[in-house]
């Protein structure tokens, strides 16, 4: 007698499939984590949908028939799993997960609502748990008939195997991604409060002149738009604060910024400038990357230097090390020093984040490097909207971590009293040596334009900010002035 086709499809098939649709129902009670009462349900389903498969299993046929197609399941889920854990290198937001996903259909119900709640892993256990459980709970039913010690040597070894993959994928990526930590203000744009620096806020920590600007425009459809750095937004708002006639007057709105004072951070503030959707961008110097985005869109820029800045390393505050040099920061960014003793601290590993791509920052920080390639930097996952995205992790103050930013947004915007400066190759980041140039990583903070801008007021406005008001305004915000 044949095995019956009706059970096979009822079990592998229509049984997780009714198991799915019930982890919907889990999902309506809990709207915290979902991922434990899911994967219990899926256990507890295979061990019912075994007992009743073996129980109305009669068919006369060979061990190796009996056996193998309730197996291959199981084996198919752990070596699909852990093929894709090398081609993704354990990236779970991958597109690849997909043939994993649409491959396992039946699942399609707890794989929607897991993927959407941020539990990926849940997700993609939930196959592997329910076959394999369904696999030791038949041959527990069969005991009686056990597989030949060959057999269960071999199956074990593959998903030994399969798991050995998985586990060493896994804690590869665990030593250059970290859990989520993400932006907490500006709509996951700042990672500080830009609140206090708002126009319209009415008790903003904006400096005031003495006297009425030298310069003023009173029609706000003249005023060009600003966006920026978000260690630039103080100086600029500023600027406006003095400029914009009755741009502080208007109604104060906690979630949202004069829009003609804006702030959408380096990387999309750029592209507002390309597009001209904005009149002066302000920041480091463009990267590579951006300088081409406006030769392909056929602009020109124009780079109108406003104030000085210096570039500076920091470190936990309770670190031994108060200095490096130029060579030392190549060598521990390029991945060639790993570890602090190297460079005159602790026997601790280093863990040394890096900024994104075409941020002021990471551009200043591809300048350090010259010829010297950077290592890949260190990552995070975030969540949002359903997917999960692989995004370069944001600075934690590990007691041995090793950081880098601008002088004022680090001392001025967010002041820590947990991390410390560090010197460059002898020299503090001190106004005076910023000043003097001796720091070795002193750069301009820019207003940048696009030579084609029609606005009658772009000109007066930048020299108004190389004036001695404008540069008053720089000094006080905690930029070294040019002059």
């Amino acid at each position: 007698m044949k095995r019956n086709t009706v059970l096979v499809v009822m079990f592998f098939i229509v049984a997780p499939l009714v198991l799915s649709f019930g982890s919907l129902g889990i999902m309506m009670v809990r709207n915290e984590e979902i991922g434990y009462p899911v994967l219990l349900l899926y256990i507890a389903g295979a061990v019912f949908a075994a007992h009743q498969f073996a129980k109305n299993d009669k068919a006369s046929i060979s061990q190796a028939a009996r056996y193998i197609p309730v197996a291959i399941p199981a084996f198919v889920a752990a070596f699909l799993a852990a093929l894709l854990m090398i081609i993704t290198k354990g990236f779970l937001g991958a597109d690849w997960w997909g043939v994993y996903v649409f491959g396992f259909f039946p699942f399609l119900p707890n794989s929607f609502i897991t993927f959407l709640t941020g539990q990926h892993i849940a997700g993609l256990l939930a196959p592997f748990l329910y076959y394999s459980t369904f696999l030791v709970s038949y041959m527990v039913y069969f005991r009686n008939n056990p597989l030949r010690m060959g057999a269960i040597f071999s199956g074990t070894t593959a998903f030994i195997v399969c798991f050995s993959v998985i586990g060493i994928v896994h804690w590869q990526r665990s030593q250059e991604v970290l859990p989520s930590y993400g932006f907490e203000y500006g709509n996951g744009y700042s990672s500080v409060d830009l609140e206090p620096y708002y126009v319209n806020y009415p008790d903003n920590r904006l400096p005031r002149l003495d006297e009425p600007a030298s310069f003023q425009i009173d029609k706000k459809e003249e005023m060009p738009v600003l966006d920026g750095a978000e260690a630039a937004f103080p100086v600029y708002s500023a600027f406006a604060n003095e400029v914009y006639s009755g741009i502080g007057d208007e109604n104060y709105d906690k979630k949202r910024q004069v829009e003609i004072v804006s702030f959408t951070n380096t990387i999309y503030a750029f592209e507002r400038l390309v597009n001209g959707e904005v009149d002066v961008f302000f920041g480091a110097q463009p990267s590579q990357a951006q300088k081409e985005l406006a030769e392909r869109s056929d602009k020109e820029l124009v780079m109108t230097p406003i104030g000085k800045e210096a570039f500076v390393f920091f470190v936990n505050s309770k670190n031994p090390v108060n200095n490096l040099t130029t060579d030392q920061i190549k060598g521990i960014y390029s991945g060639k020093i790993t570890n602090w003793s190297k460079a005159g601290g602790n026997d601790d590993k280093i863990i040394a984040f890096q900024r994104p791509e075409d941020s002021g920052s990471q551009t200043i920080m591809q300048v350090v490097m010259g010829d010297t390639p950077l290592m890949n930097p260190l990552k995070e996952e975030i969540m949002g909207m359903g997917d999960l995205i692989e995004e370069v992790a944001n600075y934690r103050n590990y007691k041995n971590s090793l950081g880098y930013s601008f002088r004022f947004f680090a001392t001025g915007m967010n002041p820590n009293k947990e991390i410390k400066l560090i010197s460059v190759d002898g020299i503090e980041p001190s106004e005076e040596n910023i000043r003097s140039g001796k720091y070795p990583f002193v750069v301009n903070l820019y207003a940048v334009t696009l030579k084609d801008n029609p606005n009658k007021n772009l000109k007066p406005f930048l020299e108004w900010m190389e004036g001695p008001q404008g540069q008053y305004i720089v000094g006080e915000i905690g930029y070294v002035p040019l002059n």
